[in-house]
Formats: C-alpha cells, sequence, structure tokens
C-alpha cells in the first residue's frame, strides 16, 4: 500500500512511554497499518514506518556495499535502535524507552507526518526546529526543486 500522509498532530506521552495516534492519522493509514517499525531519526527526533513501508526502505538499504565505509555507516545509522511496534486495542503505541531517551521525549509530542512516515518530536524539540527555519524557503524551493531533471529539461540540454 501507498501511503501519502500529511498532518501535525499535537500528543501527549503517558508515563509508560504510550503515545495514542490521532484518529485522522489512522484513518490516513487505513486498517491493515497497525504493525510499525520505529527507529532514530536523523535529527534529535523518531522515525515511524508502517511495516510495509519499512520492508521497502530495508530492500533499498541492502542494496548498499557493506564493504564500503560510508554504505556501511548508513547501513548502520538506519537500523540503530530499530524496533517493531504494535497498535493496541486503545490505538495506542508503545515507544522503546532507549528511543525515548534519544530523542529527548517528554509528555508533550509532536507527530508529524507526510509522504510514508511520522516524525515523532518532543514538543520543545520541535518547537525549536521551527524556530530555526530560514526566513527564505524560496530559495531552499528553488534550489531544490530546479535542480530536479523533467522529462523536459533532458531534450532541452541537448
Amino acid at each position: 500500500m501507498d501511503y501519502y500522509l500529511t498532518g501535525e498532530y499535537d500528543c501527549k506521552m503517558d508515563a509508560k512511554g504510550r503515545v495514542r495516534l490521532p484518529s485522522d492519522l489512522l484513518k490516513q493509514l487505513g486498517s491493515e497499518a497497525k504493525e510499525f517499525t520505529i527507529n532514530r531519526g536523523y535529527e534529535t527526533h523518531l522515525m515511524l514506518y508502517p511495516r510495509k513501508v519499512w520492508d521497502s526502505k530495508v530492500v533499498e538499504i541492502n542494496k548498499l556495499n557493506i564493504h564500503n565505509t560510508k554504505h556501511r555507516q548508513a547501513i548502520r545509522y538506519f537500523h540503530r535502535g530499530a524496533s517493531k511496534i504494535t497498535v493496541d486495542a486503545a490505538e495506542r503505541i508503545l515507544l522503546p524507552k532507549t528511543l525515548v531517551q534519544y530523542a529527548g521525549l517528554k509528555k508533550e509530542l509532536v507527530l508529524f507526518a507526510y509522504q510514508q512516515q511520522i516524525e515523532i518530536w518532543s514538543k520543545k524539540n520541535y518547537d525549536k526546529m521551527l524556530r530555526e527555519e530560514p526566513d527564505d524557503f524560496s530559495q531552499i524551493a528553488d534550489q531544490v526543486f530546479n535542480n530536479q531533471s523533467s522529462p523536459d529539461s533532458e531534450t532541452k540540454l541537448s
């Protein structure tokens, strides 16, 4: 199943490390998405992947060459802390304690859903990240999106 997740959700984590997934997010995921894999994010947050998405990411990462130092480091980083989790009957997930510590998660969280994954941030770190966003996002968009090749750009260049 392809997911096109979207949304920013304020959530609370209980003392046991459980987080109730927002109903809007559950609707987007569909009834079959009850199994996830969670790992460390690129910044100080966690990444939550529906099981099928994780499986496809693992196929991609397994194409890397373990004899290449950079590839091996990427493989290790991707898998560090990876844990399988399931949604319980109360629509909650239990976050592993080591990952909670890594991301500095406290009671107040933000779930940021985009593409096929969900970032889990402490409210404090998420707000900090938002404050550090560049003043002129349009320049970044120009650099990122104008450097992508399209079928038309290839024919114009030849």
